[in-house]
């Protein structure tokens, strides 16, 4: 029997499990309660440490698909800035050829060209402007979701922690 006043160093796995069945086993046989009992909570501890290192290992996990989500949409965000970047490149050289065909027209339809092509700028700044203001809340969205993930993992790692605090 140990001396409760000195906390013994169990042993964790398949050797913690199996050592705490003997005690328990032990203790039953020579009508020890405090051996048997000191076996199943040696079983219980063995058994939680590997449950830790599950919840440890699924932490990681939980982290690095919030991680990979995240450079997702980081890389969708940056292809929606250069598509955005290019029609407004392409919107501006409409614009250009607008007013140089109208230039060339008379003053009565250059006048009329000009106002369309400045409306139809605008319209299209509008609608860069409010997909770019979609893509910004797309991103903003994700962040919140990797956040959300990584708090998961972070809880995940403290309940493992708090198993067996010694693991890491």
């Amino acid at each position: 029997m140990t001396n409760p006043e000195i906390p013994e160093r169990t042993r964790g796995g398949l050797a913690g499990r199996l050592a705490g069945r003997f005690k328990q086993a032990a203790g039953s046989f020579l009508g020890q309660d405090d051996l048997a009992r000191e076996g199943r909570l040696q079983q219980a501890q063995a058994e939680a440490e590997a449950d830790a290192k599950v919840a440890a290992k699924r932490a990681r996990q939980t982290e690095a698909e919030a991680e990979l989500e995240n450079a997702r949409t980081e890389n969708e965000l940056e292809r929606n800035r250069l598509e955005n970047e290019i029609a407004a490149r392409e919107r501006d050289e409409a614009i250009e050829r607008d007013r140089v065909l109208a230039e060339r027209e008379a003053q009565a339809e250059a006048n009329q060209r000009a106002g369309d092509a400045d409306a139809q700028r605008r319209a299209q700044e509008s609608a860069a402007d409010a997909a770019e203001r979609a893509a910004e809340q797309k991103r903003a969205a994700a962040a919140r979701e990797a956040s959300r993930l990584r708090q998961q993992a972070y809880l995940a790692d403290d309940t493992a922690e708090t198993f067996d605090p010694e693991e890491r």
